[in-house]
């Protein structure tokens, strides 16, 4: 917060999908493996985007949910299809959901979006392991601090059992005062509403907080005082670098079967 520059701290890191090198090798990597490996269509709700993308390889244990980032305006789980290969090719299925963007919904209508992206996923009757990155990591940590029972009385309190978030953010409250806010149309009160850094920890499950070796000191300081606060609430928690990774670059190893992101997140799978 007091000396941090927001403006420079995200939205350096927000242009750079403006490279076309960049975007066109993800779109042409996501499409080739739509193609190889076409995946199942979900609907999950009203919204112009509430679909998600079930990569099916028929194996056993949990099922991996990627949730992307970008949830100010851009993109959608269909540019990441191939982030679904290195889990694949170890017999773990992979869900991509896609959800509405701001500002045509607001931060707290995606939360709910992606909860009932959740409870849609539980009639697979498996657990779940929510990975995600940058505002996908945001979503990874609320969807393991949800109380599902709450809000359906049949589903499991540990539907969620493990998050695993790419250079997320838990505190927006930071974000009121930049332009970015624009398109998320956060006051405080509402900000630290949506944070997961505010809410009650959960008592169950794990959360890993990476953060890719290139990133603004902030993305660091983000990740740390969230795996530390739920770490001192009892939660097991890890945090992690990502050695030479940007703030895109860090998704890169989850379309390799032998990287450590894609073994680790086997291990949440199968345990």
């Amino acid at each position: 917060m007091a000396g941090i520059d927001y403006e420079v701290e995200y939205n350096n890191r927000a242009r750079v999908p403006e490279n076309p090198a960049l975007i066109a090798g993800w779109a042409n990597d996501a499409a080739a493996y739509r193609e190889q490996h076409p995946p199942r269509s979900i609907a999950y709700g009203p919204g112009v985007r509430n679909n998600i993308d079930l990569f099916a390889a028929e194996g056993e244990g949990a099922v991996v949910v990627f949730i992307h980032g970008g949830y100010w305006q851009a993109l959608d789980g269909s540019a990441f299809s191939h982030c679904a290969r290195g889990l694949n090719a170890h017999g773990i299925d992979v869900a991509i959901p896609s959800y509405d963007l701001c500002p045509q919904v607001s931060v707290e209508a995606i939360i709910q979006e992606m909860r009932a992206a959740m409870r849609e996923l539980a009639r697979l009757g498996r657990p779940l392991v929510v990975s995600g990155h940058s505002a996908g990591g945001h979503l990874a940590a609320c969807m393991i601090a949800t109380d599902w029972p709450s809000l359906d009385p049949s589903l499991p309190k540990e539907l969620v059992g493990a998050a695993y978030s790419i250079s997320g953010l838990f505190d927006l409250v930071p974000l009121v005062g930049t332009s970015i806010n624009k398109a998320l149309q956060l006051s405080e009160a509402v900000a630290k509403g949506v944070s997961p850094l505010f809410w009650k920890p959960p008592v169950h499950g794990s959360l890993d907080a990476v953060v890719g070796g290139e990133e603004s000191a902030e993305y660091f300081r983000q990740s740390r005082i969230m795996a530390e606060a739920w770490a001192a609430a009892g939660l097991s928690t890890r945090y992690e670098t990502l050695s030479g990774a940007n703030h895109f670059t860090a998704i890169a190893p989850l379309a390799d079967p032998g990287s450590p992101m894609v073994l680790r997140l086997k291990e949440l799978a199968r345990r």
